[in-house]
């Protein structure tokens, strides 16, 4: 990705313990929820942290209306959209630069409850192996439901957030593990970024977030979900043929990286059935054209030695056993706007499967 030129606007010089990334600012996204979005931080019990925002490919007025909303963050402007990935990258390396403990992610979509801030801290240093804690994120205005109780990675890559659209029950918050974090809320330790690195930009949209929580659990860290803090989003289910492109391309990359090599052979026969069962889907689904821009991407030199790269770097920092990783791997696919029968049906067998592999994996 070519860097055009980032303008960065620093109201001060004071670093605290925390710094507080909003999601990047693109179209009108600041003058529907940014006032929401500070208004909660500013709120917030915990007061030492510094706020960041990311300025994506905007007009005139909407980088304007950045600095008099938000006068007192540190603006990053960039001249090209950098995606999810590379906008939140953009802060987190001068983030990494500086003498803070924690980043916080949230998306610029979301209000945070007033105590969110102090409960991650202290979650934080109650539990020194965590590389990232998930608030609890619910759905705004059914501040009731679920949107992640921390995100679920499907042994083919594919992810989905955890108790979504269900009422929260449990009260005993207590902090428990989770294949990865959601990204519209998560506190990220700084030490744990400077060992496994911030997100792969190739991955620009979706699966980001998988990708660095599957590092982290690689490279010895955990990735925890604290229900003491709470997040609301202003969440919207959407389909879209550009999303689809990203999401069935980014976890067969995200798998191919972080994966052991034994266990990407064990997994060979349930992808090609999986792969028939996409195709007939995507035909179904007007979304034909994507998946052959899927197999044109992994068809390309190119990007198999991009691939490749960071599988050599991501396998260097590996502590922790394959073992390990697959228990916190599911065989179930869910996706509670697209259910189906025939997705249940293919969720017994695949159970089966992962079950199987799980028994064989010693490594």
């Amino acid at each position: 990705m070519v860097l055009s030129y980032v303008l960065v606007l620093k109201p001060k010089d004071m670093t605290k313990s925390v710094a507080v990334i909003i999601s990047p600012n693109y179209k009108d996204y600041a003058s529907r929820y940014l006032q929401d979005c500070l208004q909660g931080l500013r709120n917030q019990t915990f007061h030492e942290f510094d706020i960041f925002l990311i300025d994506n490919e905007t007009s005139e007025k909407s980088f304007s209306l950045l600095q008099s909303l938000a006068p007192d963050a540190t603006i990053l402007r960039r001249e090209h959209n950098d995606g999810f990935a590379g906008g939140n990258n953009v802060a987190l390396k001068e983030i990494l630069e500086k003498e803070y403990e924690y980043a916080l992610l949230v998306n610029m979509d979301t209000e945070v409850e007033t105590t969110c801030l102090e409960y991650l801290v202290q979650a934080m240093k109650e539990h020194p192996q965590a590389g990232a804690i998930q608030a609890r994120i619910m759905l705004h205005p059914e501040k009731e439901v679920v949107n992640s109780l921390g995100n679920e990675t499907h042994f083919l890559g594919f992810g989905y957030s955890r108790g979504y659209k269900e009422r929260y029950k449990d009260q005993s918050y207590q902090s428990r593990e989770i294949a990865y974090p959601s990204g519209a809320g998560v506190m990220l330790r700084v030490s744990a970024l400077r060992t496994v690195g911030c997100f792969d930009e190739e991955l620009w949209m979706y699966n980001e977030d998988q990708d660095l929580g599957w590092r982290l659990w690689l490279a010895g860290f955990s990735c925890l979900l604290a229900p003491k803090a709470v997040i609301y989003h202003k969440y919207e289910f959407s389909r879209s043929i550009q999303k689809y492109y990203w999401l069935d391309r980014n976890r067969v990359i995200v798998m191919l990286k972080n994966y052991h090599w034994l266990t990407l052979l064990l997994l060979i026969p349930a992808f090609i059935i999986m792969e028939g069962g996409l195709v007939m889907f995507a035909l179904a689904a007007g979304y034909g054209k994507e998946k052959l821009r899927v197999w044109r991407y992994f068809f390309s030199i190119k990007n198999w030695k991009h691939i490749l790269q960071k599988r050599r770097v991501i396998q260097g920092t590996r502590v922790t056993t394959e073992r390990k990783i697959a228990s916190l791997l599911t065989g179930k696919i869910w996706y509670q706007e697209i259910g189906s029968v025939k997705l249940k049906i293919a969720n017994i067998f695949l159970g089966l499967y992962w079950q199987i592999v799980k028994l064989v994996i010693w490594w």
